[in-house]
């Protein structure tokens, strides 16, 4: 029986889902094949006295875990799996396609290793493109596609808010130089750096031009985003939306309805505004409350040795100019939709007021380390910056062909290595056995790095292996 969850007092924030092809709740059977029987009204939630988070948590992970069906809308016979909505070409007679997609039904059939949201295996790899081509090709060639391992997201909340508090500030310094130039009647040049890392410069006209030449590592838009392997995806719920068409043809309403498209079924398969902005929402609420990763404890005293001094190799030869071990975090105040969700996805002018998640009253961001200002320190070892991480030399993490989002198929966003022990097997497309392969395969900006721990005796290398483990996602 599908049953409606968390209603208030007064009645409101959470409503069935009920498809016009679909009768009452009661007229469904036990045991029904829909995965899809719940939906949230985000206007009445947000006016309501609700916790957002003890509302959307349970729904976020129900959905997370669903085994999508048919009846669901499941499939996407017209469609690609394209960020921008695109009819195909030409049609696949297969329903689930490993190459093209859809190539899955559950969200966790990937993020799986070694809990719920995790990472996974290489048998779990996905192939990326565009999907403005052909939506029936069966070849790996890189020509076609990049294969792709599954990231963990773990702690995205908190990666989310670090990216959106380092956007605001690289475009509160543009526009400190562009007042800058106006006023001196000449060029103004910035370097442009938040939270300890640099992303070039900016300089600005008089005229109010900008020479964007040297940006380094973002977007001219100066927007930071934090999502994927290349660093293309501005939220979680831009994220979502793309993932959930790209692998399990389910269309979220808010970039494939009639708004967009003209059409409430985009994809042709006879099921129409397929997942709701409540169900989109419930899952952003979900991935962003995901505790984050944390440190192996009850460790034996030859590992905890070996971590230590590991930690610190770790930083002398470079390996932490780029996977910085924390970043500070001003604000735990996660609003949904974000302030920077744009077209395509549901934005804040689209909704009366955005859900507000404190992440704050979680135990496990209770139990972060703060600096002496208070600021929650996220321990991601990363920088939410790209890098370029191949070269002639060592092309390993170069192998792809494709450029994603016009992000040149060598750079990359610095991986988050909190969770690193969980998340066997390495590299973008999974296909690096040890974390001493990996990190013998960076090249480019981390060259310096690599040789240097090249060139350490094998009981220090050993050491900063037993650290890079002690970095788990708990079970």
């Amino acid at each position: 029986m599908i049953r409606p969850i968390g209603l208030s007092a007064s009645g409101l924030a959470l409503m069935l889902l009920l498809p016009q092809a679909v009768l009452a709740d009661s007229d469904l059977p036990p045991w029904s094949e829909r995965a899809l029987t719940e939906d949230v009204d985000l206007d009445a939630l947000a006016a309501s006295e609700e916790d957002p988070i003890a509302v959307l948590q349970p729904l976020g992970e129900k959905l997370f875990k669903a085994k999508f069906t048919t009846l669901d809308g499941a499939g996407r016979p017209d469609a690609t799996g394209a960020i921008v909505p695109t009819k195909v070409r030409r049609k696949s007679h297969l329903a689930f396609q490993r190459l093209a997609g859809m190539d899955a039904n559950a969200c966790a059939s990937c993020h799986n290793e070694p809990v719920t949201g995790g990472a996974g295996a290489f048998t779990a790899n996905v192939f990326v493109s565009e999907g403005f081509e052909s939506a029936d090709f069966d070849t790996i060639d890189p020509q076609f596609s990049n294969e792709r391992n599954t990231n963990a997201i773990q702690g995205a909340g908190l990666i989310e808010l670090l990216a959106r508090e380092m956007t605001a500030d690289l475009r509160s310094q543009r526009q400190a130089v562009l007042t800058k130039a106006r006023a001196s009647g000449q060029p103004e040049t910035v370097a442009l750096e938040t939270k300890g890392v640099a992303f070039g410069t900016l300089t600005a006209g008089p005229d109010g031009t900008l020479d964007v030449s040297g940006i380094e590592g973002i977007d001219d838009d100066l927007t930071l985003r934090p999502f994927s392997q290349k660093g293309v995806f501005t939220s979680l719920r831009q994220f979502t939306v793309n993932a959930m068409n790209d692998h399990h043809g389910m269309q979220a309403s808010e970039r494939f309805g009639a708004d967009w498209t003209g059409s409430d079924d985009f994809d042709g398969d006879g099921h129409t505004d397929e997942l709701s902005p409540g169900q989109i929402s419930a899952l952003v609420a979900w991935q962003a409350t995901l505790a984050a990763p944390t440190r192996k404890q009850d460790l034996p005293d030859i590992w905890q040795t070996a971590a230590k001094e590991g930690e610190t190799l770790f930083g002398e030869i470079g390996c932490a100019s780029c996977h910085i071990p924390a970043l500070p975090l001003e604000s735990l105040t996660f609003q949904d939709p974000g302030p920077f969700d744009t077209a395509g996805t549901l934005r804040q002018s689209d909704v009366g007021m955005p859900l507000s998640y404190d992440l704050g009253t979680l135990d496990w961001v209770k139990a972060l380390p703060r600096d002496a200002e208070g600021r929650v320190l996220v321990p991601l070892f990363g920088d939410l910056k790209r890098h370029k991480i191949a070269d002639a030399k060592n092309d390993t993490f170069g192998n792809e062909l494709l450029a994603q989002r016009f992000v040149a198929r060598d750079v990359f966003i610095t991986a988050e290595l909190w969770g690193i022990g969980s998340t066997a097997p390495y590299g973008h497309r999974g296909d690096l056995t040890t974390l001493d392969e990996v990190i013998l395969a960076h090249g480019g900006e981390a060259a310096g790095s690599r040789k240097a721990y090249a060139a350490l005796g094998e009981n220090e290398r050993q050491s900063i292996i037993a650290f890079l483990r002690s970095l788990e996602i708990a079970e």
